[in-house]
């Protein structure tokens, strides 16, 4: 059951998306075909994330004198319906793999026991525990939502490793503070306080 507060969210960011005309925008993705999605990667997509991909499918179109592109870093909106599913699965896992990275070079996530000694050890524990964080799913480059059928209004996360703020109140938001020319200006509740757990701690020591 998706939430009436979660598709209504959903639907304004996929409006104020097309007003916006920053992006190609295709047909929204069908039932079956979040039925797949979810299916094969393993994740259920936030409520107005769903409805926003359900209003229309923005994708990225490379212009003629681009070279051939292979990363998804490149094309920072995910293509559920046509990707790679290699470079899906590589955006998916952005979050964790960055942080790993992070890890690997001395970093240690807030409220952990201590850090092993050895380098390896630590990635391997750190590996087994963030296995159990919440899953958080690409919108727009390193520009996150967590997964999770029957939530919604989250704030979206900028997130590069350990470095993670809050970059819009919810996906609304997200959309004009990304994608707006002129950026709005910040309001004096700036910046938005994060909720999903074990990645908010990081967001509040950022922010």
């Amino acid at each position: 059951m998706i939430t009436e507060g979660g598709t209504r969210l959903g639907k304004q960011a996929a409006r104020r998306l097309v007003r916006l005309d920053c992006c190609v925008i295709e047909a929204g993705l069908t039932d079956a075909e979040f039925a797949r999605i979810e299916r094969e990667y393993g994740f259920e997509f936030a409520d107005d994330h769903r409805a926003f991909l359900a209003a229309g499918l923005p994708v990225h179109e490379p212009r003629e004198e681009e070279p051939d592109v292979s990363h998804a870093w490149e094309r920072p909106w995910p293509d559920w319906r046509n990707g790679d599913p290699d470079e899906l699965r590589n955006h998916l896992d952005w979050p964790i793999d960055f942080l790993l990275s992070d890890i690997r070079r001395g970093h240690w996530p807030p409220g952990w026991d201590a850090r092993p000694d050895s380098g390896e050890a630590a990635v391997d524990l750190a590996r087994s525990r963030l296995a159990e964080v919440p899953r958080m799913v690409p919108v727009y480059a390193h520009r996150f939502l967590p997964a999770g059928r029957g939530a919604f209004g989250h704030p979206v996360l900028s997130m590069r490793g350990h470095d993670i703020i809050s970059y819009g109140a919810d996906l609304l938001d997200y959309i004009d503070q990304e994608f707006e020319e002129p950026r709005p200006e910040y309001p004096d509740s700036w910046p938005p306080e994060a909720t999903v757990p074990f990645w908010r701690d990081y967001a509040r020591e950022n922010d």
